[in-house]
């Protein structure tokens, strides 16, 4: 866990599980699993678990962390917390039992605001009525380009206070998008050696989407060689907006 998180719109990170498989193309480019590898080669003991060498790689193959369960029990004060940044809790490989167990610790500790984020949304849909959503979960989605919409649409299956949907990194346009049940939308461009460019009609598109339908609309970076390489600005304004549930309104 780190009591800091760089990523704008979380305030911490939590990862009782490590480790993943790339599944669609806005994985092409994943952060989790080039940082992997490095925290592997530095003897970090919760990424020496390899990964298929086709989806995955050095450090990053799925593995379940119990004893980062008891973390959150720790922490004095409040805070948000984006769960499994380098993971997805709905991955084939983590056990319903364990992904219950990290329910039952957000729901004991309804001080801090947890958000979990997958691109496994059909798993997400089944197995959402075999949890217990407490109101300081929130649930989202990774969507990337319009051929994976579909992600919305089991999303809102979820019976989460909060639904949100990621669409980082932007590699298309949305206009297909649909906001029903939808609480708030992440917008941002690829960052790293290779970073796909992000069209700002793309995310003009999905700007003007939430404010017709009253959605809270974060702007996260435009990306580049580095995250902050863009600066974060659409058209002179920057987007902070969160959902009502936590910004009080």
């Amino acid at each position: 866990m780190s009591d800091s998180s760089p990523i704008e719109w979380t305030e911490a990170t939590w990862n009782p599980t490590t480790g993943c498989d790339r599944i669609s193309k806005g994985c092409d480019n994943c952060y989790a699993l080039t940082l992997s590898k490095r925290l592997k080669a530095m003897g970090a003991a919760k990424y020496q678990t390899d990964g298929d060498p086709r989806t995955s790689g050095p450090g990053f193959g799925v593995a379940i962390h119990p004893d980062a369960l008891e973390l959150p029990y720790r922490w004095r004060r409040p805070r948000v917390v984006f769960v499994n940044s380098m993971s997805d809790l709905f991955h084939a490989k983590v056990p319903i039992g364990f992904v219950r167990d990290v329910f039952t610790v957000m729901r004991e500790t309804p001080q801090h605001t947890y958000q979990v984020l997958t691109k496994r949304s059909a798993r997400l849909r089944r197995m959402a009525e075999r949890l217990d959503w407490p109101s300081n979960v929130w649930m989202g989605v990774s969507v990337e380009d319009e051929s994976q919409l579909a992600r919305v649409d089991d999303l809102r299956e979820v019976g989460a206070a909060v639904r949100f949907i990621s669409a980082e990194p932007l590699l298309g346009p949305l206009p297909s998008l649909e906001l029903e049940a939808i609480h708030w939308v992440i917008t941002g461009g690829e960052s790293g050696p290779g970073a796909r460019p992000c069209d700002p009609h793309w995310v003009r598109g999905i700007r003007d989407a939430c404010a017709a339908g009253g959605v809270a609309f974060f702007h996260k970076q435009w990306g580049g060689r580095h995250p902050k390489a863009g600066g974060r600005e659409l058209d002179g304004q920057v987007h902070n907006e969160m959902p009502a549930v936590l910004s009080g309104v």
